[in-house]
């Protein structure tokens, strides 16, 4: 384990794992429904184990979406956005940067359409200057890492919510022409609502500042339909 980055958190007097710190902090004072919990974890010479919480039944959003022909209803989409932007922003409030939030690192219970969020190996403690390296998935990664090679968190964080949102309801990366038309706020595909392709496009806007308020997502008016 030597070459595992280490940080210290506030109660434990040695330095964490990168990922067991993370997941520690993304649970700190009350667990959230919505991250997954760690109940143990053993340090080994060259690894570590992690004991993690096993919700049942449960697949990632990924395979999910497969075995439901390869897209989200909006309704079923905003079920699970609800969730995961809710666990976004908790952990940003607790400090921690996931920085990998995409189909594979959520976990649904296929009964109850519960989410959890998992994996915080490629995350990092939230601070408020930039980064300058990008630990994540690349079709996840914000466009002000590609043009300045620097990002914040927080809008980092609200760029991937935007690429997941759109993989969930169209099944694909959005395209270049997409992101254009979203730039513009003149996006839409047939079936959506208009607050859904509002709420869209004020994610996946390219000037960070632009983007729509990590903490002030589930406010937007297309959480507001049942």
């Amino acid at each position: 384990m030597k070459d595992t980055k280490c940080v210290f958190i506030p109660d434990h007097p040695k330095p964490l794992p990168i990922e067991i710190a993370l997941t520690i902090l993304a649970n700190k004072d009350f667990s959230v429904p919505e991250v997954i919990r760690l109940l143990d974890w053993q340090d080994h010479p060259d690894h570590f184990v992690m004991v993690l919480e096993c919700p049942s039944p449960c697949e990632n959003l990924h395979q999910f979406m497969r075995r439901h022909g390869g897209r989200l209803g909006e309704g079923k989409a905003r079920q699970v956005m609800r969730q995961v932007a809710y666990a976004a922003n908790m952990c940003c409030l607790r400090g921690v940067l996931h920085r990998d939030i995409k189909l594979g690192n959520l976990l649904i219970n296929s009964e109850t359409s519960e989410v959890k969020l998992i994996d915080f190996g490629c995350g990092d403690i939230l601070r408020s200057s930039a980064y300058r390296s990008y630990s994540g998935t690349a079709g996840y990664s914000p466009p002000e890492y590609h043009l300045r090679g620097e990002y914040h968190g927080r809008p980092a964080t609200v760029w991937s919510l935007g690429i997941l949102m759109f993989m969930m309801l169209c099944g694909h990366f959005p395209s270049d022409h997409d992101l254009l038309l979203l730039k513009q706020k003149c996006w839409s595909k047939p079936g959506l609502s208009t607050e859904c392709c509002n709420l869209l496009s004020a994610l996946l806007q390219d000037e960070p500042s632009q983007r729509f308020d990590l903490g002030l997502i589930l406010s937007h008016t297309w959480f507001m339909d049942t």
